[in-house]
Protein backbone atom coordinates (compact mmCIF):
# COMPACT_ATOMS: atom_id res chain seq x y z
CA UNK A 1 0.00 0.00 0.00
CA UNK A 2 2.88 2.52 1.27
CA UNK A 3 4.61 1.96 -2.16
CA UNK A 4 1.15 2.55 -4.36
CA UNK A 5 0.97 5.56 -2.58
CA UNK A 6 4.41 6.45 -2.85
CA UNK A 7 4.63 6.17 -7.08
CA UNK A 8 0.92 8.05 -6.60
CA UNK A 9 2.43 10.66 -5.35
CA UNK A 10 4.84 11.81 -7.82
CA UNK A 11 2.32 11.84 -10.85
CA UNK A 12 2.45 14.53 -13.04
CA UNK A 13 -1.09 15.30 -13.00
CA UNK A 14 -3.00 18.52 -14.74
CA UNK A 15 -3.76 21.24 -12.17
CA UNK A 16 -6.13 21.00 -9.96
CA UNK A 17 -6.86 17.30 -10.54
CA UNK A 18 -8.16 15.28 -7.42
CA UNK A 19 -5.65 11.76 -7.13
CA UNK A 20 -7.53 8.58 -4.70
CA UNK A 21 -5.43 5.51 -4.36
CA UNK A 22 -8.31 2.79 -3.38
CA UNK A 23 -8.28 -0.73 -2.46
CA UNK A 24 -10.26 -3.62 -3.42
CA UNK A 25 -10.18 -5.01 0.09
CA UNK A 26 -9.15 -4.79 4.06
CA UNK A 27 -7.85 -1.07 3.86
CA UNK A 28 -10.68 0.60 5.83
CA UNK A 29 -11.60 3.95 4.56
CA UNK A 30 -9.32 3.60 1.71
CA UNK A 31 -11.76 1.05 -0.35
CA UNK A 32 -13.72 1.44 -3.65
CA UNK A 33 -16.29 3.56 -2.77
CA UNK A 34 -14.49 5.44 -0.15
CA UNK A 35 -12.29 7.13 -3.29
CA UNK A 36 -15.91 7.30 -5.18
CA UNK A 37 -17.39 9.20 -2.86
CA UNK A 38 -14.37 11.38 -1.89
CA UNK A 39 -14.12 12.34 -5.37
CA UNK A 40 -17.81 12.99 -6.25
CA UNK A 41 -18.07 15.26 -3.52
CA UNK A 42 -15.28 17.69 -4.49
CA UNK A 43 -17.75 17.66 -8.00
CA UNK A 44 -15.87 15.07 -9.94
CA UNK A 45 -17.97 14.08 -12.89
CA UNK A 46 -15.53 11.91 -14.86
CA UNK A 47 -13.58 9.09 -13.16
CA UNK A 48 -10.02 8.03 -15.21
CA UNK A 49 -9.77 4.65 -13.68
CA UNK A 50 -5.85 3.07 -13.26
CA UNK A 51 -6.06 -0.87 -12.43
CA UNK A 52 -3.27 -1.64 -10.70
CA UNK A 53 -3.22 -5.60 -11.82
CA UNK A 54 -0.63 -7.33 -13.39
CA UNK A 55 -3.07 -8.41 -15.96
CA UNK A 56 -5.91 -8.49 -17.87
CA UNK A 57 -6.39 -12.04 -17.19
CA UNK A 58 -7.06 -10.87 -13.53
CA UNK A 59 -10.71 -11.79 -12.57
CA UNK A 60 -10.20 -8.99 -10.64
CA UNK A 61 -10.28 -6.52 -13.30
CA UNK A 62 -12.92 -7.68 -14.60
CA UNK A 63 -15.14 -7.55 -11.22
CA UNK A 64 -14.28 -3.84 -10.64
CA UNK A 65 -14.76 -2.97 -14.24
CA UNK A 66 -18.69 -4.43 -13.83
CA UNK A 67 -19.03 -2.92 -10.52
CA UNK A 68 -18.22 0.40 -11.61
CA UNK A 69 -20.43 0.30 -14.74
CA UNK A 70 -18.40 -0.26 -17.31
CA UNK A 71 -19.59 -3.31 -18.54
CA UNK A 72 -22.98 -4.89 -17.97
CA UNK A 73 -22.12 -8.16 -16.66
CA UNK A 74 -18.85 -9.84 -15.31
CA UNK A 75 -17.32 -12.73 -17.48
CA UNK A 76 -17.23 -14.41 -14.16
CA UNK A 77 -19.71 -14.43 -11.64
CA UNK A 78 -18.56 -12.15 -8.69
CA UNK A 79 -19.89 -11.25 -5.14
CA UNK A 80 -18.75 -7.75 -5.69
CA UNK A 81 -21.81 -5.35 -5.71
CA UNK A 82 -22.12 -2.42 -7.80
CA UNK A 83 -20.87 0.81 -6.44
CA UNK A 84 -22.87 3.70 -6.15
CA UNK A 85 -21.39 6.33 -9.15
CA UNK A 86 -22.76 9.11 -10.49
CA UNK A 87 -19.36 10.18 -12.53
CA UNK A 88 -19.03 8.80 -16.10
CA UNK A 89 -15.93 6.30 -15.49
CA UNK A 90 -12.79 5.92 -18.27
CA UNK A 91 -11.38 2.61 -17.28
CA UNK A 92 -7.68 2.16 -18.45
CA UNK A 93 -5.62 -1.13 -18.96
CA UNK A 94 -4.07 -3.49 -16.04
CA UNK A 95 0.23 -3.69 -16.72
CA UNK A 96 0.21 -6.78 -18.92
CA UNK A 97 3.27 -5.79 -20.86
CA UNK A 98 5.11 -2.80 -23.10
CA UNK A 99 8.31 -1.08 -22.40
CA UNK A 100 7.91 0.12 -18.56
CA UNK A 101 6.85 -2.92 -17.20
CA UNK A 102 9.93 -5.01 -19.34
CA UNK A 103 12.34 -2.41 -17.27
CA UNK A 104 10.56 -3.10 -14.16
CA UNK A 105 11.21 -6.72 -14.33
CA UNK A 106 15.01 -6.61 -16.22
CA UNK A 107 16.13 -3.93 -13.50
CA UNK A 108 15.14 -6.44 -10.52
CA UNK A 109 16.35 -9.53 -12.12
CA UNK A 110 19.77 -8.00 -13.56
CA UNK A 111 21.97 -8.56 -9.96
CA UNK A 112 21.31 -12.26 -10.83
CA UNK A 113 22.76 -12.63 -14.28
CA UNK A 114 26.17 -13.66 -14.50
CA UNK A 115 26.66 -15.02 -17.90
CA UNK A 116 24.08 -14.16 -20.13
CA UNK A 117 24.94 -16.79 -23.07
CA UNK A 118 23.80 -19.50 -20.85
CA UNK A 119 20.86 -18.52 -18.80
CA UNK A 120 16.86 -17.78 -19.35
CA UNK A 121 14.67 -15.49 -17.40
CA UNK A 122 11.37 -17.48 -16.47
CA UNK A 123 8.80 -15.02 -15.88
CA UNK A 124 5.86 -16.09 -13.26
CA UNK A 125 2.57 -15.17 -13.19
CA UNK A 126 -0.62 -16.15 -10.89
CA UNK A 127 -2.29 -16.71 -14.39
CA UNK A 128 -6.55 -18.58 -14.23
CA UNK A 129 -7.49 -21.70 -14.60
CA UNK A 130 -10.77 -19.87 -15.75
CA UNK A 131 -12.02 -19.76 -19.37
CA UNK A 132 -11.11 -16.46 -21.23
CA UNK A 133 -9.03 -15.01 -18.42
CA UNK A 134 -6.29 -17.82 -18.76
CA UNK A 135 -6.21 -16.81 -22.80
CA UNK A 136 -6.06 -13.11 -21.68
CA UNK A 137 -3.34 -13.99 -18.86
CA UNK A 138 -1.28 -15.72 -21.86
CA UNK A 139 -1.15 -13.16 -23.88
CA UNK A 140 0.40 -10.37 -22.24
CA UNK A 141 2.61 -12.60 -20.69
CA UNK A 142 3.94 -13.82 -23.95
CA UNK A 143 4.08 -10.34 -24.97
CA UNK A 144 6.15 -9.47 -21.83
CA UNK A 145 8.64 -11.95 -22.05
CA UNK A 146 9.47 -10.78 -25.87
CA UNK A 147 9.87 -7.17 -24.58
CA UNK A 148 11.87 -8.83 -21.59
CA UNK A 149 14.45 -10.55 -24.10
CA UNK A 150 14.32 -7.52 -26.05
CA UNK A 151 15.47 -5.00 -23.19
CA UNK A 152 18.00 -7.62 -21.06
CA UNK A 153 19.17 -9.51 -24.34
CA UNK A 154 18.94 -12.68 -22.65
CA UNK A 155 16.68 -15.64 -23.67
CA UNK A 156 12.94 -15.36 -22.05
CA UNK A 157 10.34 -17.44 -21.31
CA UNK A 158 7.10 -17.51 -19.20
CA UNK A 159 5.25 -19.91 -16.70
CA UNK A 160 1.88 -19.74 -14.77
CA UNK A 161 0.79 -20.86 -11.46
CA UNK A 162 -2.61 -21.47 -12.42
CA UNK A 163 -2.51 -23.98 -14.65
CA UNK A 164 0.58 -25.01 -12.90
CA UNK A 165 3.74 -24.92 -15.49
CA UNK A 166 6.38 -23.34 -13.22
CA UNK A 167 8.12 -26.69 -12.47
CA UNK A 168 8.14 -28.35 -16.25
CA UNK A 169 9.18 -24.80 -17.56
CA UNK A 170 12.13 -24.26 -15.18
CA UNK A 171 13.25 -28.26 -15.18
CA UNK A 172 12.90 -27.82 -19.22
CA UNK A 173 15.36 -25.39 -19.13
CA UNK A 174 18.03 -26.40 -16.45
CA UNK A 175 17.71 -30.57 -17.53
CA UNK A 176 17.18 -30.47 -20.95
CA UNK A 177 18.54 -27.14 -22.35
CA UNK A 178 21.67 -26.50 -20.01
CA UNK A 179 20.32 -22.90 -19.28
CA UNK A 180 20.45 -21.59 -15.89
CA UNK A 181 17.25 -20.47 -15.17
CA UNK A 182 16.75 -16.82 -13.61
CA UNK A 183 13.00 -16.45 -11.52
CA UNK A 184 11.03 -13.68 -12.19
CA UNK A 185 8.16 -13.01 -10.08
CA UNK A 186 5.48 -10.83 -11.89
CA UNK A 187 4.25 -9.52 -9.00
CA UNK A 188 3.48 -5.79 -7.68
CA UNK A 189 4.30 -6.63 -3.75
CA UNK A 190 5.91 -9.13 -1.90
CA UNK A 191 3.95 -11.67 0.69
CA UNK A 192 2.82 -15.55 0.36
CA UNK A 193 3.09 -16.02 -3.45
CA UNK A 194 6.65 -14.41 -3.85
CA UNK A 195 7.71 -16.13 -0.83
CA UNK A 196 6.40 -19.78 -0.09
CA UNK A 197 4.11 -20.39 -3.39
CA UNK A 198 6.66 -19.79 -6.24
CA UNK A 199 9.81 -21.54 -4.10
CA UNK A 200 7.27 -24.21 -3.08
CA UNK A 201 6.72 -25.11 -7.03
CA UNK A 202 10.29 -25.04 -7.86
CA UNK A 203 11.51 -27.52 -4.85
CA UNK A 204 14.08 -29.66 -5.68
CA UNK A 205 15.21 -27.56 -8.93
CA UNK A 206 18.30 -25.65 -9.04
CA UNK A 207 17.28 -21.96 -9.81
CA UNK A 208 18.44 -18.28 -9.45
CA UNK A 209 15.75 -16.35 -7.01
CA UNK A 210 16.29 -12.93 -5.31
CA UNK A 211 12.15 -13.19 -4.91
CA UNK A 212 11.53 -9.49 -5.19
CA UNK A 213 8.73 -7.79 -6.26
CA UNK A 214 8.09 -5.42 -9.41
CA UNK A 215 7.25 -2.34 -6.29
CA UNK A 216 9.01 0.03 -5.44
CA UNK A 217 10.30 1.22 -9.00
CA UNK A 218 10.14 4.60 -10.38
CA UNK A 219 8.63 3.47 -13.80
CA UNK A 220 5.58 2.32 -12.20
CA UNK A 221 4.46 6.10 -11.32
CA UNK A 222 5.85 6.84 -15.73
CA UNK A 223 3.30 4.12 -16.21
CA UNK A 224 0.31 5.46 -14.91
CA UNK A 225 1.61 8.83 -16.54
CA UNK A 226 1.02 7.05 -19.31
CA UNK A 227 -2.12 5.61 -18.53
CA UNK A 228 -3.62 8.60 -17.35
CA UNK A 229 -2.49 10.77 -20.59
CA UNK A 230 -4.87 7.90 -23.01
CA UNK A 231 -7.62 8.31 -20.68
CA UNK A 232 -7.64 11.96 -20.82
CA UNK A 233 -7.26 11.45 -24.66
CA UNK A 234 -9.99 9.29 -25.16
CA UNK A 235 -12.19 11.12 -23.12
CA UNK A 236 -11.69 14.13 -24.73
CA UNK A 237 -12.09 12.55 -28.39
CA UNK A 238 -15.96 11.11 -26.53
CA UNK A 239 -16.59 14.94 -25.84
Amino acid sequence: MEQVDQAAAKLHLPKDMPLEVAFLETVKGRLIQDGIDRLEALGVTDLLVVPLFMSSGSTHVDEISYALGVKDTPDKETDLKPFRIKACVHFGSPLDDGEDVAHMVWDKVSPLSVNPAREIILLVGHGSVHDGFFQRWERGISSLARTVQRVSSIATDYALLNPESVYDKAAYWKQERGHDVIVAPLFLSSGYFTSHIIPGRLQGLEYRYSGDPLLPHPLLTSWMNGQICELLQRMQKQD
